[in-house]
């Protein structure tokens, strides 16, 4: 079998079932006693071993056939639930994930697993600690799946035993990964009926038939073959892993129906007291699970390379350059019915637009997803108690930034855990609930998509910032008096800035925020920090819906043409000289009562051009935050919407520029980064 065709598929559903074990792992650790989680975790570890061996990753097979004996154990009820037991199987589960992605990345898949493997052994078998936990309930649990008998059939048994034959109990387990069950079945019950007969069995031969049943059941039989020859007959079977042949008379079949009826009797009036809210449990699941269905229906979706969009995106760009050439065409010829043409052009190209720039969204959901385990194991490594928090999973970001934003958010979020929440002492002792609270959110607004990480930790230490800043020559002592809250705390964000006292594997390298600001910088966004001392800071992230496509300003600058992008805009003036100020060192205005600083953009970006004294500036008033400032430039073109190519990695530095455009007469526009000229 040529397998490459289906290794996209093999590893996009690998990613899912890993995530949804990761995901139902979580929830169990939170339900221990919800074993229809256990089944869960096991149906995706199922289809991953199955996958996984039929595309010939047997390292990965391996594993999971190890996880899932370990899952089975708990959910027949021999095992319990603990964070130790859980830790090994989330170390597996990691590991199969390092497979996967090595797979993903042209490799062969192979992991040095033998310790986990052991782990899950010893688990399995109860030789370690976790397994201390066993229920030595296995005669009850055994009990339940006794056969029990009606009337007729305790009749047919004494009467056997009458005549001589033996009556046994079979319990008959087949292979786990036996694929034909119901002919095993077939086969195992057409060599009873050639030794004896049997009398019934559990289940019933129609779930039987239907393979309506795990990998074990059980027979009741009458025969005159030794328990010895029956159990050696039965283990002839293909793919039959365990044969145990009791044998019963008709004194213990009494006592043990007489015993379970009195067990039943007595399990009523605890059963009508758990009734109320197992049903309620059950039929909020299964509302759950209808509602899922329904969304799965409801959403028809196929799986698109991710590559095959891009390029769709980039013949649109260019699409997108041409529309603006034949507009700058159309206006210069005055012709009518071009123009028509234009302006159909530009209302179709513009729901075209639209359609690309939804597909390439998806939910911020694909990158919060993972840190409810790292939460997990950090708080657990620091000996923290966290509760972590996800709200609007489902806001929606373009791919490109998706990319991007995740090494960001784990930094964020670790330095909060290991920075902002305290120990469980020091919060009890502070008057704060013992388990510290952090927060994810992501939500829209404009054409921003907001993400920010709260945690209602310690803060950040006003003094304890400075000292250090001051220490690190980042400001001075003399500024140092003067700043505010808001802005102390941001010069955590400083390169090579760390308070921490001890450097630990979680954070305190000093290789830290400053890494985040300029990634969160590159992608055209912004981070701002609030804290209070003593109840908990707030990371905010400001990022752009797309990168490509972008609606700006053109502006004019001698023979130069710029763009300002208009997410940064607030409006543009026209100033009179006069209305121009000075204070310390820099030309402002009175912009509605806000004192607003002037950057002359011809002097920035070095534009050669006369110096005349004009009357009138034009200005375009952009903000960063809480900051403004006034960009003075010769002229106003108007708007466009420009598709913004990057410099290339040669001019990937150059001062207060995020790219390049091509215009519609074929000239190339330099795009503004606004955020850099704004201090």
């Amino acid at each position: 079998m040529d397998i490459n065709q289906y290794l996209e598929m093999f590893i996009e559903e690998s990613k899912e079932h890993l995530q949804a074990c990761n995901d139902h792992l979580l929830e169990l650790e939170k339900n221990p006693q919800d074993l229809s989680i256990v089944n869960e975790v096991f149906r995706s570890a199922h289809t991953l071993k199955g996958m996984s061996a039929t595309m010939g990753y047997e390292d990965i097979a391996n594993l999971t056939h190890k996880m899932e004996n370990v899952l089975d154990e708990i959910r027949n009820s021999r095992l319990n639930v603990t964070p130790e037991l859980l830790d090994v199987v989330f170390v597996a589960v990691d590991q199969l994930e390092e497979m996967v992605f090595n797979i993903a990345e042209g490799g062969d898949g192979k992991l040095n697993v033998e310790e986990t493997v052991r782990k899950l052994h010893e688990i399995e078998t109860g030789e370690i600690e976790v397994a201390a936990t066993v229920v030595n309930n296995v005669s009850s649990t055994s009990l339940e799946n006794y056969l029990t008998y009606d009337d007729y059939e305790m009749t047919v048994i004494q009467q056997s035993a009458e005549q001589n034959y033996f009556s046994y109990e079979i319990s008959i387990k087949l292979r786990e990964d036996c694929l034909l069950k119901a002919a095993r079945v077939y086969m195992v019950f057409e060599l009873l009926e050639k030794m004896g007969d049997v009398i019934k069995s559990s289940p019933s031969v129609e779930k039987l038939e239907d393979e309506d049943f795990d990998e074990q059941f059980y027979v009741a039989f009458v025969t005159t073959e030794t328990q010895a020859d029956v159990q050696k007959k039965l283990m002839k079977v293909s793919e039959v892993t365990e044969v145990i042949v009791n044998t019963v008379s008709l004194e213990q079949l009494k006592k043990r129906q007489s015993e379970a009826l009195e067990k039943d009797e007595s399990s009523v009036i605890e059963q009508q007291n758990e009734e109320k809210p197992t049903t309620e449990l059950k039929a909020s699941r299964k509302k759950q699970t209808v509602t899922k269905n329904n969304q799965s229906h409801g959403n028809k979706t196929i799986r698109v390379n991710i590559e095959r969009l891009d390029i769709l995106m980039n013949l649109f760009e260019e699409l997108v350059i041409d529309r603006g050439r034949l507009q700058s065409i159309s206006e210069n010829l005055h012709d009518s019915e071009l123009e028509e043409t234009v302006e159909r052009m530009a209302r179709i190209t513009g729901d075209l637009q639209n359609i690309i720039l939804t597909m390439r969204m998806v939910p911020v959901d694909t990158v919060f997803n993972r840190f409810p385990k790292m939460v997990r194991q950090l708080a657990r490594d620091l000996n923290k108690k966290i509760n972590l928090q996800v709200i609007g999973a489902e806001t929606e970001l373009d791919r490109t930034v998706i990319d991007e934003i995740g090494d960001p958010l784990v930094h964020l979020i670790r330095n909060s855990l290991d920075h902002g929440i305290e120990s469980p002492e020091i919060r009890k002792a502070k008057g704060k609930p013992e388990e510290g609270t952090v927060i994810l959110r992501a939500y829209h607004s404009g054409n921003h998509v907001f993400i920010e990480i709260e945690d209602d930790g310690a803060g950040i230490n006003r003094e304890r910032v400075l000292k250090k800043a001051i220490a690190k020559n980042i400001v001075t002592s003399e500024a140092a008096t003067v700043m505010s809250d808001k802005q102390v705390a941001e010069l955590i964000l400083s390169s090579g800035f760390s308070t921490a006292e001890v450097i630990s594997d979680v954070s305190g390298r000093g290789v830290g925020l400053d890494v985040v600001k300029t990634t969160i910088e590159s992608l055209g966004g912004s981070i701002e920090i609030s804290s209070t001392e003593g109840q908990g800071s707030l990371f905010s992230i400001q990022l752009p819906l797309t990168l490509s496509i972008i609606s700006v300003m053109l502006v004019e600058l001698g023979e130069e043409i710029f763009a300002v992008p208009l997410s940064s805009i607030i409006e543009t003036a026209i100033i009179r000289s006069s209305d121009i100020l000075n204070a310390h060192n820099q030309k402002v205005i009175d912009f509605r009562g806000n004192v607003v600083p002037l950057v002359f953009l011809d002097e920035v970006f070095e534009v050669p051009q006369e110096r005349t004294e004009e009357e009138f500036h034009s200005v375009v008033l952009v903000r960063k935050g809480d900051k403004m400032a006034g960009l003075v430039v010769d002229s106003f073109i108007g708007q466009q919407e420009v598709v913004l190519k990057t410099l290339g990695t040669y001019l990937s530095s150059v001062f207060a520029i995020s790219g390049a455009t091509i215009l519609g007469n074929g000239k190339v526009a330099l795009i503004i980064d606004c955020n850099a000229l704004i201090r």
